[in-house]
């Protein structure tokens, strides 16, 4: 099955510190247009193991979706097209922001 290829806007660059002091290991950003849990535009990680530079915006595929059980909104990883990245990697590249939240992460 074809993943779906997707455009995100990075507002929290790589090593972006946020207002908590919390350190961003990935570019972070969102989906112009379609609409999250949150009434905002869809939150997206960008996570790759190749492309580790801070960037404005990503085109890449939906790799997996992170459903977080105590919020009212779910995140979104997207990776550079034909990228195998694994759960674990997501886990421990995600950590940051997620060890807040009780999550789980679903592979596409």
């Amino acid at each position: 099955m074809e993943k779906l290829k997707l455009n995100v806007t990075v507002d929290r660059p790589l090593n972006f510190v946020d207002r908590f002091g919390n350190v961003y290991p990935v570019n972070y950003g969102f989906i112009s247009g379609i609409i999250g849990g949150d009434s905002e535009q869809q939150d997206a990680y960008i996570i790759s193991k190749t492309f580790t530079e801070p960037v404005d915006t990503f085109r890449g595929e939906l790799v997996a979706i992170i459903h977080r059980h105590n919020d009212n909104e779910d995140k979104w990883v997207v990776t550079s097209e034909n990228e195998k990245i694994s759960e674990d990697y997501i886990l421990k590249m995600t950590h940051f922001l997620e060890k807040y939240f009780d999550s789980e992460i679903e592979m596409l």
